[in-house]
């Protein structure tokens, strides 16, 4: 029992550091201040955090195959580290830029092993509920990060002064210690099935799971959601600069705003997933999505930017649980593969916002809107899958 608290302890502690991810959000805006970037090409930095689950979430899910699911965290969060040291070297952009691809790279391995390394420590029970409360450990890293770096940015911190990169040192520590307590963990995995295949088999087999309609309906579903997340992380605050004429500092509340909704949300439903249906539950969540859209598309005072902030950070709190949880049911004997697809799927936060820089310079913030409204569409049509 002592120990299968530890491996929990261990576990949650890597939730909080897969939240790190998130801090590419409001670190996008200040790179884009201290380098004089236009919304496009510092909409693309964030992106170019997401694309790498494009590239490794599949082959990660081969990787857990041959060394395990904890290994593979592991491995994750040595990168994580890593990318979370490099800024301290120096505020240039080609660093930031290496320290943004590094940081994608760990996220995509680590969001592909944990969630299947939840089963081994967590048996039974409600897999969206259990995935959900998960979500709400990785969510209270997530809004903590806008808040670190204001503070870092306008208070005289010793040693470092006024330096919103405090962010990377505070997170690079906790980041350390979730390697090493996991690193001592004992945690007992049954070895997978497709291990003795050769990898163009595997390979084969992961990307032919795309066939079942639940599965790649789940992977769009998964696209929408990763993109409205990191649409809002990124444009809240150039909201409340267009519409309120904020500085940057003032507005990037908004981030924390969105992730402090999205905590509460993630805490909650993981008690509510218990208590009603998936498809009950993900239709509350998905017109809660709309009318957000509504808000930040027409909204021009502080009260109702901040209401739609708050019903996008709520409503948009499960249903990557929700969507992963129905693919991985759907095939319980391939976890490692579907797991794979599903967090390939968190490519869409490459895909929206580079998109939404492009209609934001066009159209203003509002063009942004537009883009992450038609994701919240396509969720209007999961539904009947569920």
């Amino acid at each position: 029992m002592k120990n299968n608290k530890i491996a929990i302890l261990s576990v949650m502690l890597c939730f909080f550091a897969m939240g790190f991810v998130d801090l590419v959000g409001i670190a996008s805006n200040y790179v884009k201040q201290d380098f004089g970037l236009s919304d496009s090409f510092a909409n693309t930095l964030t992106g170019l955090v997401f694309f790498w689950f494009l590239l490794f979430s599949v082959p990660t899910g081969m990787l857990m195959n041959k060394i395990g699911r904890k290994n593979t965290v592991l491995v994750s969060l040595a990168v994580t580290v890593a990318a979370l040291l490099l800024p301290l070297f120096g505020n240039t952009l080609p660093i930031m830029i290496v320290s943004f691809c590094l940081l994608g790279i760990g996220n995509a391995v680590m969001q592909t092993s944990l969630n299947p390394l939840v089963t081994c420590v967590l048996k039974g029970g409600n897999m969206a509920s259990t995935l959900t409360f998960g979500q709400f450990i990785k969510a209270i890293a997530s809004f903590m990060a806008p808040i670190i770096a204001g503070w870092g940015a306008t208070a005289a911190i010793p040693t470092f002064g006024y330096d919103w990169r405090i962010l990377f040192v505070i997170y690079f520590v906790i980041g350390a210690l979730a390697t090493s307590i996991l690193w001592g963990t004992s945690i007992e995995e049954e070895k997978a099935e497709a291990a003795s295949q050769s990898v163009g088999k595997q390979f084969a087999e992961c990307f032919k799971l795309l066939a079942k309609p639940i599965v790649l309906l789940s992977f769009l579903g998964i696209m929408c959601h990763v993109g409205i997340d990191v649409g809002t992380n990124t444009t809240a605050p150039k909201i409340l600069m267009e519409r309120l004429g904020w500085t940057l500092e003032q507005a990037g509340f908004a981030t924390s705003l969105y992730f402090i909704f999205r905590t509460i949300g993630c805490f909650t439903g993981s008690m509510l997933l218990r208590a009603l249906k998936t498809r009950t539950f993900f239709i509350i969540s998905v017109v809660m999505m709309a009318l957000s859209m509504l808000g930040l598309y027409f909204g021009t005072s502080q009260w109702m930017l901040y209401a739609a902030i708050a019903l996008v950070g709520y409503g948009n709190s499960n249903i990557f649980s929700m969507c992963f949880a129905t693919a991985l049911e759907a095939e319980p004997q391939k976890q490692n593969e579907v797991s794979g697809l599903m967090i390939m799927g968190l490519f869409g936060g490459t895909l929206f916002p580079i998109l939404m820089g492009i209609a934001s310079d066009a159209m203003g913030q509002a063009g942004a809107v537009l883009v992450m409204a038609v994701g919240v569409a396509y969720l209007f049509t999961y539904i009947r899958k569920l």
